[in-house]
Formats: C-alpha cells, structure tokens, sequence
C-alpha cells in the first residue's frame, strides 16, 4: 500500500530524517513513535508532500508520489489528521466537511460521516471554533474521511483529549480499519499505540531505530527503545 524507502529530509539546512523506510500494508495500522523532536510529523509531512524530501522514494499502490505537490497526494488518496486538528473556526462543521469533499462512488459522503459521528450531525450547524476538543477531533477525522482516502495519516489524535475520548478515538480508529482503510498513526500515548497497532516503528532524531509486529513491542522493547530516544 504506502512504502517508504530511505528518505532524508530537511527544514532548509537542517537534515531531519536520515534514511527513514517504513511500510503500511493494506487494511493495516502502522504506527510510528519517538519522543518529541524526533521527526514523526516531519515524515507525515514528508509523505502528504509538506516536505518533500531531497532523497529517497515514496510510493503509493507501486506508484511514486514523492515529487507531487501536497494536493495532488491527496487525490492520490492519502489523508491527513493533523496535529492540533486545525479546522476552520469560521465555519460550521458541515463547512469544514464539504471542503474537503472528493465524491468516490460508494465513498464517504457527509452522511456516511455524520453516521459514524451523530455528534457532528448534532452540531453541523455549529461554527468549528466553538466545538469541544473531542468534537474538533471528530471533525477532523471525518473532513479527511470526505477526502475518500486509500490510507490516512493520524497526527497525535489522542493529544489534548479526556480519557472518555481517547477511547472514543481507539473506537473509532478500529471502526475504520474494519472498513479496509489503511492507517499511519503518530502517537505518544503508548496503551493506545499498543492497542491499535499492526507494526510498530521508533524513531530517534530522525532515524528508525526499531520496528516490528505488535507482538514484538512489549515491556522490554518500551524500555530500551523509548528511553534511548529521549
């Protein structure tokens, strides 16, 4: 599905990732952890074409994307939740979701949205700027579902959130990798790491220093790894 292969990128002189490869099989949740500063937004950056990166490839269902402008990836059916949610405040939540929309037939549609979140439907009325963080949340998720994507990109969606939501968010990730998306998951909350994840990767200042299967990640391997990284 999305493969990753020896990619360095930089913020004008600064050498960020140093040859990060990763893969995200179809169906499947990859997730991708480090302490901060580590370089986990900058490779989603790097996939959505934020920040291309000088070397190295990436290629979507066997076809490069990696010299793409960002809109362009995303036709190409990568979405991305990004870090802080940054909807738009000045519109309401039917809006923010209509933004986004690329019809697929049998894709998602703001009532298919609207379905997996009544609270949106509650609120499509509401102007972003005056939703709770769990509804920014929710709507988020669902303007980049509008976007019908082959895999999205989840950047910390648990940060900031009650425990009552993050739940809510484990659930409803689930939801969509029963439906057949395919997910690249930033996180810090490791129980939520461990309980979504098909493949595990760890990054430390911009280098893939451990992946494998969710089994592999366990006590021993949280250790050893995360503290190195910090």
């Amino acid at each position: 599905m999305l493969d990753v292969q020896n990619i360095h990128t930089y913020y004008g002189e600064s050498h960020v990732l140093h040859g990060v490869s990763l893969h995200v099989k179809k169906g499947s949740v990859s997730v991708l952890l480090g302490r901060n500063g580590m370089g986990k937004t900058t490779t989603l950056h790097s996939i959505i074409g934020f920040v291309p990166p000088k070397k190295g490839t990436i290629a979507l269902s066997g076809k490069e994307i990696q010299r793409k402008p960002s809109h362009e990836i995303s036709k190409a059916g990568i979405g991305l939740v990004p870090q802080g949610r940054r909807i738009f405040p000045n519109l309401t939540v039917k809006e923010n979701l209509l933004t986004t929309h690329r019809p697929v037939k049998g894709g998602w549609t703001i009532g298919k949205v609207y379905e997996m979140f009544p609270r949106l439907k509650e609120r499509q009325t509401s102007m972003g700027g005056n939703l709770s963080g769990g509804e920014q949340q929710m709507l988020s998720i669902g303007r980049a579902l509008m976007t019908n994507p082959e895999i999205l990109l989840l950047d910390e969606p648990s940060e900031g959130l009650s425990p009552l939501m993050v739940r809510e968010v484990i659930k409803i990730i689930k939801q969509l990798k029963e439906e057949g998306l395919s997910m690249l998951l930033v996180e810090q909350n490791l129980a939520m790491a461990a309980d979504l994840a098909d493949y595990v990767y760890i990054l430390n200042k911009g280098t893939v220093i451990f992946e494998g299967p969710a089994e592999e990640f366990d006590h021993n391997v949280r250790n050893q790894f995360l503290s190195l990284s910090s």
